[in-house]
């Protein structure tokens, strides 16, 4: 695997299901999800730099999709086909040449993976891309799943820690070191490097005026623990310990 968690021929980036009813608001929301969209975009804005390839996923569910609860699943009815809670969140910069991936559109089972039943592999191989940067909603499900298939089928796996939300807080952890031990790395937006690798974000993404700043701790995801004094990175300055 390669050593650099920045982009380098042979990348993409993957985001998972960055949609309406997934962020609050909507359907089924994870809390604070809409936070990781300005996030998401700094790599979408760096991709475009190094013309890297952007891929985005969603869900796109018939009224009678079997993950329902009302047809014995276990989620409420979100992204239904064509209205408003399936559409990608409105502040997600996805570029024009974006590669949309739609999946959940079965009536005989789930596709929580954007890999699951898509042919991405297929594609990916075919596009001499070796490894992805994954991102999205939500971590502890269809992130999970997408991450679990992408090694399974070869691939190498940057997740972006910041950048992917989960379901249940309480499992974060837990679902991360899954993905570490299938072989994923970890990264964060704190070692986000720019177009031109000369200026690196420290703590928070700086945006390109002071005014359009994010004040978004980008240390550690709010889920994560901030108990960091053991490492050689300064602590978190959020206002909680660590």
């Amino acid at each position: 695997m390669s050593n650099s968690k920045n982009y380098q021929p042979g990348d993409a980036l993957l985001i998972v299901d960055v949609q309406n009813d997934f962020c609050p608001g909507g359907a089924l929301p994870v809390q604070n999800g809409n936070r990781i969209v300005p996030i998401v975009n700094r790599w979408i804005n760096l991709a475009n730099r190094l013309q890297i390839p952007v891929y985005a996923s969603r869900d796109w569910h018939p009224n009678h999709h079997p993950s329902f609860v009302e047809q014995g699943g276990k989620w409420p009815l979100h992204c239904i086909q064509d209205t408003k809670g399936a559409m990608f969140h409105p502040d997600l910069e996805l570029p024009a040449g974006a590669t949309i991936i739609t999946k959940g559109t079965r009536f005989d089972h789930d596709q929580n993976s954007a890999f699951a039943d898509t042919g991405l592999d297929v594609h990916l191989k075919r596009q001499g891309i070796r490894r992805l940067f994954i991102c999205g909603l939500a971590l502890d499900v269809c992130v999970l799943d997408t991450v679990m298939d992408a090694r399974q089928n070869g691939f190498e796996v940057v997740l972006i820690t910041d950048a992917s939300w989960p379901v249940d807080p309480g499992q974060a952890s837990q679902v991360v070191a899954r993905m570490q031990m299938a072989g994923a790395v970890l990264t964060e937006s704190g070692a986000l490097a720019s177009a031109d690798g000369e200026r690196q974000a420290k703590g928070h993404v700086q945006a390109d005026s002071p005014e359009e700043e994010i004040e978004i701790c980008l240390k550690a995801p709010e889920w994560a623990e901030h108990d960091r004094l053991h490492d050689n990175d300064m602590p978190c300055d959020d206002g909680r310990s660590g």
